[in-house]
């Protein structure tokens, strides 16, 4: 029989997660796996019969990674999970967690359907990012919500000229732009004032922040398009940043280029629930709305 193995991802800085994530490895021994937990998260959450590891081999050979925490604690097990191709589970112990599958009072039943087999998996799309400057590469990275470009000083406007699949598109003054997935038009790309875009869709979004411009609206763009933004010469330095983690600094004149990822983030699925109800659940819409209660008040 092939062994079982699972690793544990868990924003430890709360004592009741490290309950949470010790619940969860004692569950996971008792029905023959072997857990894994990040080293530097070993100390705190004190589970005896756990394997440290470290590094960006973490996740390679496991069955799982469940992610215990937040949305910044599931986008953190997403770096380990992508490269060893394992499905990601998160269970939000955060406040809002849209990217979760599973809330606190889920966790025995997620852990029994992980030792039955009896979820699915979901590819979601992610972006691949590349850095140049004077046509020298100075760094690439990638993502699973979105990749911005900002700008690095707070008082100056950023001018940016925005490209798509090497055409000129158009000349931002702005404060930046967002390139998301449709995974991360619930995120950033969501307060920037882009749509919300089901995941099912493979897509890529391209959202303004700030500009002033008389055309700025926020665009959904093929997934096989690329996307080209160049720092103008001219203006300040800006900022690149990956899922708000990887972060990196973009002289004037640099040119940043967005495609679509070579590799997805496979997001385990517990239950068969429509996007529409996790949207209005996770945002608390008013689904009746105050005509609703005009009419019946």
């Amino acid at each position: 029989m092939t062994p079982r193995e699972a690793l544990l991802v868990t924003h430890t800085g709360k004592r009741s997660n490290n309950e949470h994530a010790r619940t969860v490895a004692a569950d996971l021994l008792d029905n023959g796996f072997t857990v894994r937990v990040l080293a530097e998260e070993a100390g705190e959450l004190d589970i005896p019969r756990a394997v440290p590891v470290s590094g960006e081999a973490a996740a390679q050979g496991v069955e799982i990674v469940f992610a215990l925490g937040g949305d910044g604690t599931l986008l953190r097990a997403a770096e380990l999970a992508r490269p060893a191709k394992a499905p990601l589970l998160g269970i939000n112990l955060g406040k809002v967690g849209f990217l979760a599958e599973a809330e606190i009072g889920d966790v025995d039943k997620a852990v029994r359907e992980v030792v039955e087999r009896t979820y699915t998996v979901d590819e979601r799309l992610t972006i691949d990012v590349f850095a140049e400057h004077d046509g020298r590469p100075v760094g690439s990275s990638w993502a699973l919500n979105e990749v911005t470009v900002e700008k690095g000083a707070r008082e100056k406007m950023l001018e940016l000229l925005v490209e798509v699949d090497g055409r000129p598109l158009s000349r931002y003054g702005c404060d930046g732009v967002v390139c998301a997935t449709p995974t991360g038009s619930t995120a950033y790309a969501f307060s920037a004032g882009g749509p919300v875009v089901w995941p099912e869709l493979e897509a890529l979004l391209l959202v303004p922040i700030s500009a002033h411009a008389l055309f700025s609206r926020p665009l959904v763009i093929a997934p096989t398009s690329t996307i080209t933004v160049n720092v103008e010469p001219f203006t300040s330095f800006a900022l690149l940043s990956c899922d708000g983690r990887r972060v990196m600094d973009l002289a004037p004149g640099s040119t940043v280029t967005v495609r679509r990822g070579a590799l997805p983030v496979r997001v385990v699925r517990l239950r068969e629930r429509p996007f529409t109800d996790r949207l209005v659940a996770k945002f608390a819409l008013p689904v009746d709305g105050w005509r609703h209660n005009k009419r019946h008040g």
